[in-house]
């Protein structure tokens, strides 16, 4: 959809904002369990282990760049909380270390949407629908979080509102 959005210019188009970009698809993963998908505990076990990758990430990202964890210090964490190869580690790390903030804005954008979810369901009641919610969070294209909750609260302004 970002691409074919005929009006913004091209650096809004084909650029991003990480918060916003991936934590869509930390939403969109999340969406899928919400909608059903994972029947039992078993089909859910793939999306649980992500979600446990991305809790060791964020851990590992404010350990090297708030508490100042050496680089072996967050390789050795990812080995004792995941099944990561060591390769798998040092490379992640090697990636988090020159990215500071990066998983945290991953899980800040997906908690946001989640929010922004759960006001406009809110306030719209019985006339909700998830459809025209994402359409509202898409339409713009790549938004920093506070201006995509304004662009959202006035989605919801201008909808019909139920009971």
């Amino acid at each position: 959809m970002q691409t074919e959005l005929g009006d913004l210019p091209a650096f809004r188009k084909f650029g991003g904002v990480t918060a916003y970009s991936e934590g869509w698809g930390l939403y969109a993963e999340k969406l899928a369990k919400d909608m059903g998908q994972y029947a039992d505990p078993l089909r859910d076990f793939g999306r649980l282990q992500l979600e446990l990758h991305r809790a060791i990430r964020l851990v590992v990202d404010s350990g090297l760049h708030a508490k100042k964890w050496t680089r072996k210090q967050a390789i050795q964490y990812v080995l004792d909380n995941s099944a990561e190869p060591n390769a798998s580690a040092v490379k992640a790390i090697e990636r988090y270390i020159v990215m500071p903030g990066q998983a945290t804005a991953y899980m800040i954008g997906r908690l946001k949407i989640s929010e922004l979810r759960e006001r406009a369901r809110v306030a719209l009641g019985d006339k909700f629908d998830i459809r025209a919610f994402h359409d509202a969070v898409l339409r713009s294209g790549p938004l920093p979080l506070d201006v995509l909750d304004a662009e959202v609260s006035r989605w919801i302004a201008a909808q019909p509102h139920g009971s």
